[in-house]
């Protein structure tokens, strides 16, 4: 199901795919800064998997999220360095920038690949 999601949002016009196979589309471009690998950003994020089942969500709890680009999955390591504050992005990573072999929890199965839309509200340093 991942192979076959990836491989079709990857055809869609405005989707971008980076050399690790992430893949990224901006809906709104934003001017501010990008992070580096040490930075902590604020963002807000809407996660699903790739049949629209929401796992996590910042909008829905109401509160952006701040965290250390560092510490998150690397799809999302990845993306937000090439992002600026102000952009929001949606972003498709396939399972081994996710949570991979292991899954997370009850929510998260074993080699899924996961869908986000990440606003990115403020870079600190």
């Amino acid at each position: 199901l991942a192979t076959i999601f990836l491989e079709a949002n990857a055809a869609r016009e405005g989707v971008s795919v980076t050399d690790s196979g992430l893949q990224y589309e901006v809906l709104e471009a934003g001017s501010g800064a990008s992070p580096g690998p040490r930075s902590t950003v604020v963002t807000h994020y809407h996660g699903t998997l790739v049949d629209g089942t929401v796992f996590d969500s910042s909008v829905e709890r109401g509160e952006p999220a701040e965290f250390g680009v560092h510490e998150v999955i690397p799809g999302w390591t990845e993306a937000l360095q090439m992002m600026s504050v102000g952009d929001k992005w949606r972003i498709a990573c396939p399972p081994r920038l996710a949570y991979g072999e292991q899954g997370a929890g009850n929510a998260i199965p074993p080699n899924t690949a996961l869908v986000f839309e990440i606003h990115l509200i403020a870079v600190k340093d």
